[in-house]
C-alpha cells in the first residue's frame, strides 16, 4: 500500500517510522515531512493544512491510505475533502473533530450526557468572566476554547493572576481568536493520565495508557508547551481503572456523538485527572498525543497499518492488537526560547539513526536537514525515546542517548517518570 501522512512532528515521524515496518506498505510520503522524516519517507513540500493541494497528490499518486496527524486541519474538514473524492483517509471528520476544535462543544456534550469533568462556565465578555471569577473565587482554570497547540490553559492562583488570563486571551488575544471564547473551570486536584482510543465508531480498542508532562521545567514548574516527555504504560492506571476510563467515559463520550448524528471514527484522546471522586475528563483530543505516541509506538508488537486500516473499513472488531510488555519513555528536547519564542537553524550534533530493533529511537520533531546537516526549525526539537523491561531502565537508556546530542540553547527535563518511579500507585 502507497501510504501518505499528514504532518511535520514527533508525532508523525513516529508513526512513519512504525509504518515503514508494516510488510504491507510499499512507500510513504510524508507532507510536508521533517529532517528526520526523510530517511524513511519521501518529503512533499506540501503545507499541512493545504487540503486541496493534499487531496490532489493523493489523488495522483493513488494513495491508499492517508494518515492524518495534526489537530487543526482535522478540525478544518481533510477528512470530509478526501472522502467527497472518494479517498480512504484515517481520521475524524468536521463534526466529529469539534471535540478538540472547541472546548465549550465538548463541555456541554459532556454536561448534557453526564460525563464526569470539572464544573465550568463559558464566556463571550470579558467583563462577565470577570465578575465570575470573583464571584467563585480561586483556583480556578482559564482556558480559550479553540486550539491553540497545547498552550491555551492558564492555572490561576490568584484573582490578579485569573483576571490576567482573562485578558491576555479575549483583550490582548495571545491565541488570536482562539481566545475570544473562554471556559472558566474548577481546578481538579489528584494525578493525571491520558487514554488514546482508536474507534470506527462501533468498536474502540484503547491503545497503552500514558503519562505527559505539559509544564517546561523540572517539577511541573513553568509555562505550558506542547509536551516535554511522556511516558508508558502509567503505572497509575490498573486493568480495573482501565476498565472504568473505557465504560464510563470513552464509550458513553462515542455513544454521546452518535445521539447527536455525529458519527466518530479515528483516535478519541482523552486526559483525565484521576480524583477523590472518581475520574473527570480534562480535555478530549482527536489525534494521537505529541509526545504520548512516541512512547506507545515502540511498544506496539502488532502491525499499526492493520489497526488503522480496519479502523477505516469499520472492522475493529476482528482486528488483534498486541503490546510488548515493556515500558517506554520520551524525553523532549527544545529549543532556546520555546514556547515562547524558539531559536531557529541551529545545528544539531551527536545525531545518530538506530536500528528498528535498538531500545533507542529519536524521533525528529523540528528539524530539517541541510546537506549533511541537522538544524533545528522550531520548538520541540526531538523527542528521544527508550524502551526497557520497566520505566527506570527506559529512562535510562532515554537520557543516556541525551547524553550524546548537544545543540545550542537545548532545553530539557530532567524529571520525566520521576513521579511514577518514587509512587508508582498513587493516586
Amino acid at each position: 500500500m502507497r501510504i501518505l501522512v499528514v504532518g511535520s512532528g514527533g508525532r508523525e515521524h513516529a508513526l512513519v517510522w512504525k509504518l515503514s515496518q508494516s510488510p504491507d506498505v510499499t512507500q510513504i510520503f510524508c507532507a510536508p515531512g521533517n529532517g528526520g522524516i526523510g530517511q524513511l519517507a519521501e518529503c512533499v513540500n506540501i503545507s499541512a493544512t493545504d487540503i486541496v493541494s493534499l487531496t490532489d497528490f493523493a489523488q495522483s499518486k493513488s494513495i491508499d491510505l492517508t494518515v492524518v496527524g495534526p489537530e487543526a486541519v482535522l478540525t478544518e474538514g481533510i477528512v470530509d475533502a478526501f472522502e467527497k473524492r472518494g479517498l480512504r483517509v484515517f481520521g475524524p471528520n468536521k463534526a466529529a473533530a469539534q471535540l478538540e476544535g472547541s472546548k465549550a462543544f465538548s463541555k456541554n456534550l459532556m454536561k448534557q450526557y453526564n460525563i464526569p469533568t470539572a464544573k465550568y462556565s463559558v464566556f463571550d465578555d470579558a467583563q462577565a468572566a470577570h465578575e465570575y471569577v470573583k464571584q467563585i473565587g480561586v483556583p480556578v482554570v482559564i482556558k480559550a476554547d479553540g486550539l491553540c497547540a497545547g498552550k491555551g490553559t492558564i492555572i490561576a492562583h490568584t484573582l490578579s493572576e485569573a483576571g490576567g488570563a482573562i485578558d491576555l486571551m479575549m483583550a490582548d488575544r495571545i491565541f488570536g481568536d482562539a481566545g475570544a471564547r473562554i471556559l472558566v473551570e474548577e481546578l481538579l486536584v489528584g494525578e493525571e493520565a491520558s487514554i488514546i482510543a482508536v474507534t470506527d465508531g462501533k468498536t474502540t480498542i484503547p491503545m497503552l495508557t500514558s503519562q505527559d508532562h505539559k509544564r517546561l521545567q523540572d517539577g511541573d514548574q513553568g509555562p505550558n508547551t506542547g509536551g516535554m516527555g511522556a511516558y508508558a504504560p502509567a503505572p497509575v492506571v490498573t486493568d480495573e481503572l482501565l476498565k472504568t476510563f473505557m465504560d464510563e467515559i470513552v464509550t458513553p463520550s462515542i455513544n454521546a456523538l452518535a445521539s447527536e448524528g455525529i458519527a466518530f471514527k479515528g483516535v478519541l484522546y482523552t486526559g483525565l485527572m484521576l480524583t477523590q471522586e472518581g475520574p473527570k475528563v480534562l480535555e478530549y483530543n482527536v489525534r494521537f498525543g505529541d509526545p504520548e505516541i512516541q512512547a506507545i509506538v515502540p511498544l506496539l508488537k502488532s502491525d499499526l497499518l492493520a489497526l488503522l486500516d480496519d479502523t477505516v473499513e469499520g472492522r475493529l472488531d476482528s482486528c488483534k492488537v498486541e503490546w510488548h510488555n515493556k515500558s517506554c519513555a520520551c524525553v523532549v528536547l527544545a529549543s532556546k526560547g520555546y514556547p515562547a519564542d524558539p531559536e531557529k537553524g541551529v545545528e544539531i550534533t551527536g545525531l545518530e539513526q538506530y536500528p528498528a530493533d535498538s531500545p533507542v529511537q529519536v524521533f525528529h520533531a523540528g528539524t530539517r536537514k541541510e546537506e549533511s546537516r541537522f538544524l533545528t526549525s522550531g520548538g520541540r526539537v526531538l523527542g528521544v525515546t527508550g524502551v526497557g523491561d520497566d520505566l527506570e531502565s527506559a529512562l535510562k537508556f532515554a537520557y543516556g542517548a541525551i547524553d550524546k546530542i548537544k545543540f545550542d540553547g537545548m532545553q530539557y527535563r530532567k524529571d520525566i517518570g520521576a513521579r511514577a518511579l518514587k509512587n508508582p500507585l498513587s493516586t
